[in-house]
């Protein structure tokens, strides 16, 4: 097929749009999700019937809250771990995030303030480096926490910060768009669910919630992902590129310049840098072992 990809957008590479000529499928190791989740695709089709009715996300609330061991009264779900982002920016107003850092931070914070709260993701994006435990921020973003660690929380609520979340990296479903706020306290979760739209989380994705409670071992998802993750830099160092370590299901590599479009052609996409102030890294995902051996084979028609 041929794919007409212009790299100043989503990945980040920033060069010329190029037509691309591929005799397969893309291998797409720029999309962070879980490589190892559940095969939802029967539960979706049972999910199905629930979309005629508006959705009520109460029960999936507590669901979710009593999996993740927190108070139902400091949890809001939301469309997506991006719109808990931007209800968290909107209920604190002016804020703080580093450039080398996930870029919907700083483009939902309305006034960027130094001393106001501060916007971190744990473990870090793209660097996949774990928070220090002794470190903490006003806000921290812990998309690929589950994954990275096997717990759903580090439970920096407890310590008066807000805690985001997304399920739809967890369960590899992106077009699902549920994620979540754990509120310092009731009174902001209040706020944070007044602020939100009404019925802005899915009836599929509310009836979908009991069924990822019951799919998904966390201890189990990172153990495999490690193994993924490990075998994934012994690629990259066989290939002679330098990488970041990771606890993440994701590697970054600070100096490959090129190498995006170089993969692209070979029929790899992974995630260029560019968004994050870093245009000559690229960020990879740890993906199936499948598609691990797709990339082994790249790195191999590059050399």
């Amino acid at each position: 097929m041929v794919l007409n990809l212009s790299f100043g957008t989503a990945n980040g590479l920033h060069v010329s749009p190029i037509l691309v000529l591929l005799q397969g499928e893309l291998c797409d190791l720029s999309a962070s999700l879980n490589p190892v989740a559940p095969d939802y695709k029967e539960y979706l089709r049972d999910a199905i019937s629930t979309l005629n009715a508006y959705p009520d996300s109460r029960d999936a609330t507590a669901s979710l809250a009593l999996a993740m061991g927190v108070d139902p009264e400091l949890l809001v779900l939301t469309n997506g771990g991006s719109e808990a982002i931007a209800l968290v920016a909107n209920e604190l107003g002016r804020g703080w995030a580093d450039e080398f850092d996930f870029g919907l931070y700083r483009r939902h914070i309305s006034e960027l303030d130094k001393s106001g709260p501060c916007f971190v993701s744990n473990p870090h994006n793209p660097t996949g480096a774990l928070l220090d435990r002794q470190l903490g921020a006003e806000v921290i973003d812990e998309a690929f926490y589950p994954i990275a660690t096997g717990e759903w929380t580090r439970g920096d609520h407890l310590r008066g910060s807000y805690v985001l979340g997304s399920l739809t990296k967890l369960t590899a479903l992106p077009g699902i768009r549920l994620g979540f706020v754990i509120a310092p306290n009731a009174k902001a979760a209040r706020r944070i669910e007044a602020a939100r739209p009404q019925w802005s989380v899915s009836g599929l994705a509310v009836a979908m919630m009991e069924v990822f409670m019951e799919t998904l071992d966390l201890g189990a998802i990172a153990q495999a992902v490690g193994e993924l993750r490990a075998r994934l830099c012994g690629v990259l160092t066989d290939a002679g590129l330098g990488f970041e370590s990771s606890s993440a299901n994701f590697v970054y590599l600070p100096d490959a310049p090129g190498l995006g479009v170089a993969l692209l052609r070979q029929g790899v996409l992974v995630r260029g840098c560019a968004s994050f102030g870093r245009p000559n890294a690229v960020r990879i995902a740890v993906g199936s072992s499948g598609e691990i051996d797709l990339l082994q084979n790249a790195l191999a028609g590059l050399a």
